[in-house]
């Protein structure tokens, strides 16, 4: 038995005086209505309602139920008012995963303008650059800076970024300018642990020809403002996304090396779990993101929209 629907029978029938007015209200049949009072009664082993000809009147326990059950169905109607309003108004804490550099650099200047417009709802970001399960780990919405979409989730390209291979003038002064991809094996690299490259880094040639090379590490950091700093530093040549070091080659402090050949651009991807009952705190955040990151100089205005 659905106590909540026998619940709301057995009010409506009080309600209403009648089996027949009843069932008009909840547009099912007078047999169903009976139905639904008859198990009720089985259920709490007692009476609810008297019934004659020509009135219905409540049993003591009857009119103890009709209170408490009408009371209910109140408190369920308010609930489900407040579920239907979060999830048109956005609202409340959203718990979003991002990586660190990505975070730091792209994502940290546009809270503000986000939090002013929806002010409602509260910013929990956690900036780590291991791939987290959003479900498991309990959150609303991740960022991911990845070569493939989400097999398991909703994926939302927000833009792309530009891998850049780079290294400092004085790196270069002393260990010489590469200039083709197979230079890189007699080069000291800085590597991303998380990077899907792993010590094999491919690139796109001036024709299009796909070439990959081994490379040996000099240091291989979790974290790619690590690498960046090594790079800087003169330690060895790197591979990044522009948002990383692309200011870095803009200032001089790092030398864009073989400007033919490139490294296949990543997405920057918004990714929830469902995209049924998506809360509005989510929309509206994933829509933002997409208007906020055309102002990027390191983001690619190249989104696909939502894909699976």
């Amino acid at each position: 038995m659905d106590r909540l629907r026998a619940y709301e029978v057995f009010v409506t029938v009080v309600a209403r005086g009648s089996f027949t007015k009843a069932a008009d209200a909840l547009d099912t049949s007078p047999a169903n209505v009976t139905r639904y009072v008859n198990e009720l009664e089985a259920h709490l082993r007692t009476r609810l309602i008297n019934r004659t000809s020509r009135r219905l009147s409540l049993t003591e326990g009857g009119e103890a139920l009709f209170d408490r059950a009408k009371s209910i169905l109140e408190e369920v109607a308010e609930t489900e008012a407040l579920a239907t309003t979060a999830s048109l108004q956005p609202r409340g804490r959203l718990r979003i995963n991002a990586p660190l550099s990505f975070g730091s650099i792209v994502l940290a200047p546009v809270w503000p303008r986000f939090m002013a417009k929806y002010p409602d709802v509260e910013l929990d970001v956690a900036l780590i650059d291991r791939v987290v399960d959003i479900v498991e780990e309990g959150y609303d919405l991740a960022i991911r800076i990845s070569r493939t979409m989400s097999g398991t989730h909703i994926a939302r390209r927000l833009g792309r970024s530009q891998n850049l291979v780079c290294a400092s003038p004085e790196y270069l002064a002393t260990h010489g300018m590469p200039e083709v991809p197979a230079d890189l094996s007699r080069h000291q690299c800085l590597g991303y642990t998380y990077g899907a490259t792993s010590d094999e880094w491919q690139f796109a040639g001036p024709d299009g020809t796909m070439e990959s090379v081994r490379v040996r590490w000099a240091l291989r950091a979790n974290n790619g403002e690590t690498a960046r700093a090594a790079a800087i530093a003169g330690v060895g040549v790197i591979w990044q996304p522009s948002f990383v070091v692309g200011e870095d080659v803009r200032a001089g402090r790092l030398v864009e090396v073989m400007p033919g050949y490139r490294m296949p651009a990543i997405d920057i991807l918004a990714i929830y779990a469902s995209r049924r009952h998506l809360s509005a705190k989510v929309r509206v955040m994933v829509d933002f993101l997409v208007e906020a990151l055309q102002c990027s100089p390191w983001v690619k205005d190249e989104r696909a929209g939502v894909d699976g």
